[in-house]
This record gives C-alpha cells, sequence and structure tokens, in this order.
C-alpha cells in the first residue's frame, strides 16, 4: 500500500525541525562561509576543462583510428561528465562556489545543458531534501531503505553504457523520457508533482528550461552532422551514460543504510574519505554530514569545518567502509524489517538525538536560512 503524504504547503508551515548541530565558534563559521572566486574557477574551470580535454583527446582518437586509445578516452570522459551531473550543478545550485553571484549563476547554466540537468527541478526538490532532510513528509528525493546494489548486469552497465539506469546513474531512457515528458509539460514523478503543487510559476520555468537543454542538443547535432563529426553527438550529447561506476560508488553511501525520521545529521548522513581525484570530481560532498549541518559553508571548505567538528563527529568511513557497512545493513533489514543502523559517535561527542522536536512559530526556522541561493522564489 502506498504511503499517504501531506500537502508540502501543509508541510511548510507545521514541519519545522530542531535540527542538533555540533557547537562551532561563530567567528570560525563565518570565516568558512567566505566564498573565493578563485577557489570556484579551479573547482569549476577545472572539472569543465577537464571534461573538454577528455572529449578533445577522445575526439582525436577517433579521427585517427586510435581504437584502444579511443575507448580509454571514451570511458575517462563518461567518468568525468557523469559528475557534472547532479554533482557540480549541486554546489553551483546552493550559490556557494563563487563570491560573485553571477558567475554561480552562469557555469550552474552551462553544466545544467551539458548535463541534460533541469536545475530548476532540482532546486524545487533539494530544497526540501534540506530543510527535511529523510523525514519522508518533507522530503522524499531520498526513501529509505535504499539498495546498496552489486547485481552484476547492474555492474555492466555502469562500466560500460547505461541504458536502464539505477540509483546515483544516467540511465538513456529514463533520461530522455523525463526530458521528453518535460518539455511537453507532463511530469510523471510524484515527489516532483508533489513540489510543483502550489508553485505553478516555478514548473513553466522548469518546463521552459527543458526545451532550451534539448534546443541546444539538437542544434549542436545538427552542426556535427553537417561537419561530417557525429562522434560530436556522442561527446557532447551521450557522455552522461557512459563509465557511470565511480559516481555509483561514490555517490550511494551518502544517506544508504542510515536512519531516517531522526532531527540529527549525524545519524541520517554518512561522511567518507575520498581519494583526491574522486573528491575533485564529486566536489568534495564526501564530506557530506558537514555539508548537511552547515549548507551554507562552500564545498572547498567543508573539509576544514569537519577538522572543527570532528569530536562531536563520527568517524569518516572509508570507502570500502561505508560499503561494508550499508551492505551488512541491507542483509539485517532483509531478515528484520524493523531493524535501523544507528551511526556509533565517539565518547567526546554530544549524545545522539533521536527524538524529533519542532522549532517554535515564533523563532526564526535556521534550516530555511541556510542553504545558501538554492531555495527556489516559491519557496523563501
Amino acid at each position: 500500500m502506498a504511503a499517504v503524504y501531506p500537502p508540502l504547503s501543509e508541510v511548510r508551515t507545521k514541519l519545522r525541525i530542531k535540527w542538533y548541530r555540533c557547537p562551532i565558534d561563530p567567528n570560525d563559521l563565518r570565516a568558512l562561509t567566505q566564498r573565493s572566486n578563485l577557489r570556484g574557477a579551479f573547482q569549476a574551470i577545472g572539472h569543465f576543462g577537464l571534461w573538454c580535454c577528455t572529449g578533445i583527446l577522445t575526439f582525436l582518437a577517433f579521427e585517427h583510428g586510435l581504437w584502444v586509445l579511443f575507448a580509454i578516452g571514451l570511458f575517462l570522459h563518461g567518468t568525468v561528465g557523469t559528475f557534472l551531473r547532479g554533482i557540480a550543478v549541486h554546489e553551483l545550485g546552493h550559490g556557494t562556489v563563487f563570491r560573485t553571484r553571477w558567475l554561480n549563476a552562469f557555469f550552474l547554466r552551462l553544466y545544467s545543458v551539458v548535463a541534460w540537468w533541469n536545475f530548476h527541478d532540482y532546486a524545487m526538490s533539494h530544497t526540501y531534501h534540506h530543510r527535511y532532510t529523510l523525514h519522508p513528509d518533507g522530503d522524499r528525493e531520498v526513501l529509505l531503505p535504499r539498495t546498496p546494489i552489486l547485481h552484476v548486469l547492474y555492474l555492466l552497465q555502469l562500466f560500460t553504457v547505461n541504458i536502464f539506469g539505477g540509483p546515483e546513474s544516467n540511465g538513456i531512457l529514463p533520461t530522455f523520457r523525463k526530458v521528453f515528458m518535460t518539455v511537453f509539460n507532463k511530469y510523471e514523478d510524484e515527489w516532483l508533482i508533489a513540489c510543483y503543487d502550489d508553485q505553478p510559476k516555478e514548473r513553466r520555468r522548469a518546463v521552459n528550461w527543458m526545451r532550451f537543454v534539448l534546443l541546444v542538443h539538437i542544434v549542436v547535432a545538427a552542426g556535427a552532422i553537417a561537419l561530417g563529426h557525429w562522434i560530436i553527438i556522442l561527446l557532447f550529447s551521450g557522455h552522461l551514460f557512459i563509465g557511470n561506476a565511480l559516481k555509483y560508488f561514490v555517490g550511494l553511501p551518502m544517506h544508504c543504510g542510515l536512519r531516517d525520521n531522526v532531527p540529527d545529521f549525524r545519524l541520517c548522513v554518512r561522511t567518507i574519505r575520498l581519494d583526491p581525484i574522486s573528491e575533485f570530481l564529486y566536489w568534495h560532498m564526501n564530506w557530506h554530514t558537514e555539508h548537511h549541518m552547515f549548507a551554507a559553508v562552500p564545498c572547498y571548505n567543508l573539509k576544514k569545518l569537519h577538522n572543527l567538528l570532528k569530536d562531536d563527529m563520527p568517524a569518516p568511513r572509508s570507502l570500502v567502509g561505508a560499503w561494508r557497512e550499508m551492505r551488512n545493513t541491507w542483509h539485517r533489514q532483509n531478515k528484520d524489517p524493523d531493524y535501523v543502523f544507528t551511526t556509533p559517535l565517539p565518547e567526546s561527542a554530544h549524545p545522539a538525538v533521536i527524538e524529533v522536536s519542532t522549532v517554535p512559530e515564533d523563532e526564526p526556522d535556521s534550516m530555511a536560512a541556510s542553504i545558501g541561493d538554492l531555495a527556489p522564489e516559491g519557496l523563501r
């Protein structure tokens, strides 16, 4: 039987969660929330530039018939490109990458075009995800339990061409179905339908943006065919569906196997350590507990934030450790559906907060004001 949820207009009024945040000196937090055009450029231009370089390498290998180099280049191009969707656009959507606001807006749109991404949809959904993290009445962007899939056929998709899609990956069929349904204003996703229920203006913006994205890809495809270089279509419009494996492995642990309906980010979000290349491609979102706790802190400052909070935080998992934890929880829940995993905290930490309490109506909701420029106009 499908769950019945209250209207989000009602949730916004009545569900004002009092989140636990690790104590931090206000001056330290103020310093960490400072945005930098230089560091923002290193991250945003660096990632896009790497995508361009792998694309050029792959194009040249194809043109010269260097098929082994072409295969390697195509896999690398897809691996770099798949992080543009949902990852790069995530932090740019918060508006915390650059100090200069129009640079955030410009790169958000640039990345969204090449990643077939509707940043209007995401801003709507992700605002709720931050305000009501893993409380299903107000956040259905991520619903637990999630399954840490290691099925051989799914792994084959992730390491080659992703046709049918799945968690934390980009399938050809579901992506293009969603694109065309949005273009014709025929939303199928029940969560997005609920998000837009009382926000028709925001929905129109989302539909118009997706029409623009489709138009850009059609123009690029027509130009590539006219020039006799159809490979450009694959590199520009099809990269997203190739080499999804790394994004899946680093992206799934952020919430999978944890607790829902708790007001403590230490219990419902997971931080992991990554190698420098994966952390760069993931835009430092592996420091995910810290991001949820203080979402106005730019991604490149999250590790510094962690070092200030670490005595009150769970120890970061390794990538392998996170997957082992998720799989063990999944196996336990298959035997006992009522089982929940509670993240252990160090002795130096404040006790975990399990019971949900709410912010009084006469007090400001700190979460609503702490997510940067993410919230669309209708939700501010």
